[in-house]
């Protein structure tokens, strides 16, 4: 869509905001769902359409005068470059945040209009305290006014659901009702609505394909006491999925219906089908659960302030922490995913070579760069294509976990950079790579980035990379005790980095699921404080990604993924129990980018002990010719002399 028409459709909403009653004097464009999810489906994308950014995060805001988007660390660069000039970028973390500037920049009894299915509880009443010193108004409307001008707006499209068998989930449906009721119980709850979809995918176990990237399914829970309710648009629903439900007690309704049964719960006459009775409030037990972080203002407003128990979701941690199924396929799927890379990588090389006359992954001698007339130019999309055809012939591929990050040069410094077939860049010898990518696969979801150099990197490029690999090395050798958070473990990554006045402005990681979201919480790395939140235990899984990049010019990351396990310390002081991390990802790290005299002895040992690993595990899934590159590119390093 051109600038033009977006101009015009941002005069639509204004003239829309004019005529509603009341009149709105600004509207709140998030880019969530209904279930507040990062990656949402096409006809949820109101914010990209409205504004023309694509990143996944972000905000957008329009008043009668202005038009303001805000977005994080990772979306600077690639904001700027999309957004238009009647759009205003605003920098989280250095700007206001949108609250506070509307606070102090409209008018006193303005009315803000927000679609309360896309907002969750905590933004909501965030919102709602920042205006009430200025008597701003939250207005929740009834029609979302975006949907009114998006005219061709892609329809939803049933796509059914599946079950993810027990040999790959671990763990029961009925075993984690127990559990999820034992919780209610304890915390005096008669019923919780669930609202995020990997959470409802995770309890009943159910897989789907109404996301893009996330193997989810557009549903709700309700969760009593007895009983259990599955929202999902029932022409998704099989014979066998009917009968799956019903074996596990799991009524299923449709999706719309959703906020009139939260009104039924609240009141306690919620009755099921599957078991009979109305959901009476047990002795003791009267409140409703949910999360405010990912419950909808709109579900939200049909409870009593009063009758409501705000509490972090009981289902995040038993989905963060994995049980011995699940690591076990995790293990497995990035074994698979390592092949695909190395395949991937080896490929690349030889064409880089012969297309491009590169001097290759292992040489830095100058190549001849003849660029010869290519009937087939190498380009980002391209070759992130090919990356995509090696997965594709691994078991149980379902597809990419998030859209491949291939980026050469300037576009490396793009941190969640997205190139697209009529605009990216074409392959170029004397610039880095970075391809930051993921699968999907029934045992488990990867997330893997290399960065790499066909041709001479340059000394600064070579001592950036190395100091980034010094704090990828330094969290995944890290060693700590029970009840240390992200937040602490954080600096770790960053301290070579800062020690040559370099940084990133992005977290350093977090967890993964299994089949499921690529992001996963609650848990995390970051300097942001919401990683101060929950402590990492064994059998989490987190990733491993420092960064550094400089705009205009290059990109460095690596990633792996780590399981988080008990530590073999020598002492165990205060008796808390130390922790450790396994590397679970397997791709050789490019050496000509290595400055080893910037590397310890230990620093060096750990890189070698890698690749040794590498090696072992890999070799058995290429043919001859990729075991040869892999040979080679997983050799020994010595300390400079």
């Amino acid at each position: 869509m051109g600038a033009a028409a977006r101009d015009e459709h941002l005069d639509a909403i204004r003239a829309l905001m004019a005529a509603h009653s009341p009149p709105l004097h600004a509207l709140v464009v998030p880019s969530e769902d209904a279930h507040q999810s990062e990656y949402v489906s096409e006809q949820d994308k109101r914010r990209e359409f409205i504004s023309g950014f694509t990143g996944s995060a972000g905000l957008a805001l329009i008043t009668m005068k202005e038009a303001l988007l805000w977005t994080d660390g990772r979306y600077f660069l690639q904001a700027t470059q999309q957004l238009s000039d009647r759009w205003r970028l605003m920098r989280m973390g250095e700007d206001p945040p949108v609250e506070m500037w509307i606070a102090d920049n409209l008018a006193d009894e303005a009315v803000i209009g927000i679609n309360p299915w896309c907002i969750s509880v905590d933004s909501a009443q965030r919102y709602e305290h920042a205006f009430s010193k200025k008597h701003k108004t939250l207005f929740q409307l009834s029609s979302d006014l975006v949907d009114e001008v998006w005219k061709d707006r892609p329809p939803a499209e049933p796509r059914p659901v599946i079950v993810q068998p027990l040999e790959f989930a671990g763990r029961s449906v009925s075993e984690k009702l127990k559990e999820l009721r034992e919780k209610l119980v304890h915390e005096k709850a008669t019923g919780i609505i669930i609202t995020a979809l990997d959470e409802v995918a995770w309890l009943y176990n159910i897989r789907g394909s109404d996301v893009d990237y996330s193997p989810v399914v557009h549903s709700y829970a309700i969760v009593t006491l007895h009983s259990a309710f599955l929202y999902v648009d029932k022409r998704k629903v099989t014979v066998e999925i009917q009968k799956y439900m019903s074996e596990n007690g799991i009524d299923i309704r449709e999706y719309e219906t959703v906020q009139s049964d939260v009104s039924l719960l609240a009141s306690g006459k919620l009755s099921s089908s599957v078991h009979g009775e109305k959901e009476a409030n047990e002795v003791g037990c009267s409140k409703i659960w949910i999360d405010s972080g990912s419950c909808c203002l709109a579900l939200y407003s049909k409870l009593s302030p009063h009758q409501v128990l705000t509490l972090q979701s009981p289902i995040a941690l038993p989905k963060a922490v994995k049980n011995p199924t699940e690591l076990d396929g995790l293990r497995k799927a990035h074994i698979r995913d390592g092949a695909a890379v190395v395949q991937f990588l080896a490929w690349l090389d030889i064409e880089m070579q012969e297309k491009y006359g590169a001097s290759g992954y292992f040489s830095e001698i100058k190549g001849s760069h003849k660029k010869e007339n290519l009937a087939t130019k190498l380009t980002e999309v391209s070759v992130s294509d090919k990356l995509e055809g090696f997965r594709a012939t691994k078991e149980h591929f379902r597809g990419l976990s998030f859209p491949t990050i291939s980026s050469v040069g300037p576009n490396a410094a793009i941190i969640h950079y997205k190139p697209e077939a009529s605009t990216c860049s074409e392959m170029d010898a004397d610039k880095i790579y970075l391809c930051d990518s993921g699968a999907q696969y029934l045992d488990g979801t990867t997330d893997i980035t290399r960065t790499v150099h066909f041709g001479k990197p340059s000394e600064h490029e070579k001592s950036c990379y190395t100091a980034v690999l010094k704090g990828h090395i330094a969290l995944d050798s890290a060693v700590f005790p029970n009840g240390t958070t992200g937040h602490a473990l954080d600096i770790l990554s960053r301290a070579p980095l800062w020690r040559e006045g370099l940084d990133y402005r992005h977290g350093t990681g977090h967890g993964i699921g299994s089949y499921l979201n690529v992001h996963e919480g609650p848990h995390l790395i970051s300097f942001r404080p919401s990683a101060r939140n929950v402590p990492l235990q064994a059998s989490m899984t987190v990733t491993d990604e420092p960064g550094y990049y400089e705009d205009g010019s290059f990109g460095i990351r690596l990633e792996n993924v780590l399981i988080c396990k008990e530590a073999n310390a020598k002492f165990n002081f205060g008796d808390k129990g130390y922790l450790a991390f396994e590397h679970i990802t397997w791709a050789p790290y490019q050496t000509k980018l290595i400055d080893t005299k910037l590397l310890s002895p230990v620093e060096i040992d750990w890189v070698n002990a890698y690749h040794s690993d590498c090696w072992k595990i890999l070799e058995s899934h290429l043919n001859e010719q990729e075991k040869e590159w892999l040979r080679k590119a997983t050799e020994p390093i010595a300390a400079s002399s």
